[in-house]
């Protein structure tokens, strides 16, 4: 019997051996059998295993099938790791191998098996497949040749006898070795106890122990014991009296368990109890306090006292909290007192309902974090204006072309250093006219070295085609063209707005601009573009520093300063009569740019120093938190579910962005765009 397996199949085959009174030997095909391997992933060494298995399955079909006499059977696997399974009687295996050993155990013997090299185990053809030629040309019908000669020509296994005794690399089940002490008694009990998250289901579930309990110690008393019928003890249902029973049972060993002392009647003054007067009534640790005379329930007037935390605790205050329709703390509160006191019962109760799951659904707020620090193209002064900009689409804007109207859309860019803009207008959406208004861009407004933008999906106040083409900003054509010109383009995280202030609110700012020169409500191009020119101008002349009040101080710093170089004044003596004249020119303009970079580093800068928000840090998402995936464009009910698969923290280690899996998708989201569950 021969038996292979690959990730394709496995298979075995099995070949008679004759040997006639004269010493020939012939050789023929019995039966063979293959499988495809399963669908579900299984290891090589698992399906090897599998193969042998089925070899000695067909083994014993053909021994029970046939009239022939056999006087051996032999096993041939090329696998190494099977043979040193087999050999192996002495370990626990996984469930998987053990069974896989325990059917070649009960139709053969360790000392049955033998090793064969890949290039001579006939049962690759079953594992591999061949081709028809191939097959042709093989001796399947007969087997291999060296069944043909002698047993002391067959495959040494002097190698393989030497791995027999290795454990490395099996499946062995690794046994597991507790510690026990005298007072582990109380173990069965605590882990049936945590069993569960469900408060009717622990009752449950100790209303069954305690039947059974009951039902053993009623078989060994011999049926003296009157009271409890068979019938009721064998019944397949709980009675009402059996949970209130078990109920009973699991408060009593958690206060015993959290107040000994108390339970045994001694209440000490430093005792956590002692303002309340408690007793012992029925077993239970209850409130004695001061309604004795109140007109309420006896329920409600002596409570059971439970511990502030605990498993059992937690699932009280949690079913009470479900069945009140996710409710706040203090009804949860008021209705668990009608029943239980739980010491310092306002933090417990804000404990549980903070980790509800359902209620981080409805009313979680998003994760945030602390607001990360500048980045460099923010804070260096080098480069130049316009150098590093973002850009932003905005838009449509309508203007009358003929008896038409068609639409137009604006680019802003906005330096990220001096805050300056510049608005460009584009006829459609499609890649060529971006790249036309880049180059426009840099014509009037000098080389740029990197850009920042949106992903293209936080656009929420265009129209969704504006979302969807500027998504195409990132195909391979403007890519060409951004690495053609020696341009660095970065995109923030899709959804993360909050990621793109700067040109975010230059875009707010543009509107109520807009909305302040704008009269009519359609416009011509020319009109359009003229209108944009001025709303630049207007938004170029705002201060970037405080205003003073004092006519001593100097004007406040805008980026007409630089753009226009006459914002600023210039001091006396520095320049001659000679440098009036035009080749003198560009050493006024270098000292006014300059200025204007020194007043920026002294003025300007330092006020970017403070956090606006934000200001603490906050527990980081890791990899396999539960999330609910925002999207402002369906009710919260139907925000999908998602589990974290990599995250993105920065070099402070703070996560800003987070790679999630949802039922449909993988998303890479910034973590203002999730909700922490669990």
């Amino acid at each position: 019997m021969f038996a292979d397996a690959s990730e394709v199949g496995y298979g075995a085959v099995g070949y008679v051996r004759v040997e006639d009174a004269a010493g020939r030997i012939t050789t023929s095909l019995l039966m063979s059998k293959c499988r495809v391997a399963p669908l579900k992933t299984c290891s090589i060494p698992r399906l090897e295993l599998t193969a042998a298995a089925l070899a000695v399955q067909l083994s014993t079909q053909i021994l029970s099938e046939t009239d022939l006499h056999f006087d051996e059977v032999c096993f041939w696997t090329d696998s190494v790791s099977t043979l040193r399974y087999i050999q192996n009687v002495t370990s626990r295996f996984q469930t998987f191998v053990a069974n896989k050993l325990a059917v070649i155990h009960d139709g053969s013997s360790p000392n049955q098996w033998r090793y064969v090299p890949s290039e001579l185990n006939p049962a690759d053809s079953l594992s591999r497949g061949q081709s028809g030629p191939a097959f042709l040309a093989s001796r399947w019908v007969l087997g291999p040749a060296f069944l043909e000669s002698a047993a002391c020509e067959w495959p040494d296994q002097a190698q393989v006898q030497q791995l027999q005794g290795s454990t490395e690399e099996l499946e062995i089940k690794k046994s597991v070795v507790s510690a026990t002490t005298a007072t582990e008694g109380n173990d069965y009990t605590a882990q049936l106890l945590n069993s569960t998250s469900d408060w009717f289901k622990l009752k449950k579930r100790v209303a069954w122990v305690l039947r059974w309990k009951q039902l053993l110690q009623k078989r060994v008393a011999g049926r003296k014991e009157s009271g409890t019928r068979d019938e009721d003890l064998l019944s397949p249902r709980l009675s009402v009296q059996e949970l209130e029973m078990a109920e009973a049972a699991i408060l009593r060993h958690v206060q015993e368990q959290a107040f000994p002392e108390e339970m045994s009647g001694s209440v000490r003054k430093s005792s956590r109890l002692f303002r309340l007067n408690p007793c012992v009534v029925d077993g239970t640790l209850r409130v004695g306090g001061r309604l004795v005379n109140a007109q309420i329930p006896d329920a409600a007037k002596h409570q059971l006292i439970l511990p502030k935390n605990g498993h059992v605790t937690d699932l009280i205050i949690r079913d009470m909290h479900e069945r009140k329709g996710h409710s706040g703390r203090e009804h949860v509160l008021a209705e668990l007192r009608r029943r239980f006191w739980i010491v310092s019962g306002s933090s417990a109760v804000r404990r549980v309902l903070s980790r509800c799951v359902r209620c981080r659904k409805i009313q979680g707020s998003v994760v945030t974090q602390q607001m990360s620090n500048l980045p460099e193209d923010r804070t260096a002064p080098d480069g130049g204006v316009f150098s590093r900009v973002g850009t932003d689409y905005f838009g449509p804007f309508y203007v009358k072309v003929g008896r038409k109207q068609m639409k137009r859309y604006c680019v802003l860019f906005t330096c990220l250093a001096t805050r300056a803009i510049h608005i460009e207008v584009c006829e459609t959406l499609d890649t060529s006219s971006f790249i036309n208004a880049l180059r426009r861009f840099q014509a009037r407004r000098g080389q740029v070295k990197f850009i920042r933008s949106d992903n293209g999906t936080n656009f929420t106040g265009a129209e969704r085609e504006l979302r969807e083409e500027v998504r195409k900003l990132q195909e391979k054509s403007v890519h060409d063209c951004l690495l053609k010109e020696g341009i660095t383009w970065k995109f923030t995280p899709p959804g993360a707005s909050s990621q793109g202030g700067i040109w975010e609110r230059q875009v707010r700012s543009i509107r109520k601009v807009l909305n302040a020169l704008l009269r009519e409500q359609t416009m011509t191009d020319e009109s359009l573009r003229t209108l944009l020119c001025e709303v630049e101008a207007v938004l170029n002349s705002r201060p970037l520093t405080t205003v003073s009040s004092d006519p001593a101080d100097l004007q406040p710093l805008t980026p007409n300063d630089l753009l226009l170089l006459r914002g600023g004044p210039v001091p006396d003596g520095i320049f001659s009569e000679r440098d009036s004249c035009f080749g003198r020119r560009w050493k006024q303009v270098q000292y006014l740019a300059d200025l204007f970079w020194k007043r920026w580093v002294k003025e300007y800068l330092p006020l970017l120093q403070q956090r606006q928000k934000w200001v603490r840090t906050r527990k980081n998402l890791s990899v396999g938190d539960v999330v609910l995936v925002v999207d402002v464009n369906s009710p919260r009910c139907r925000w999908p579910l998602g589990r974290v698969l990599g995250v993105f923290p920065d070099s402070e280690g703070l996560v800003r962005s987070a790679m999630v899996k949802t039922a449909s998708s993988v998303l890479k989201r910034p973590i203002s765009k999730l909700v922490f569950l669990m």
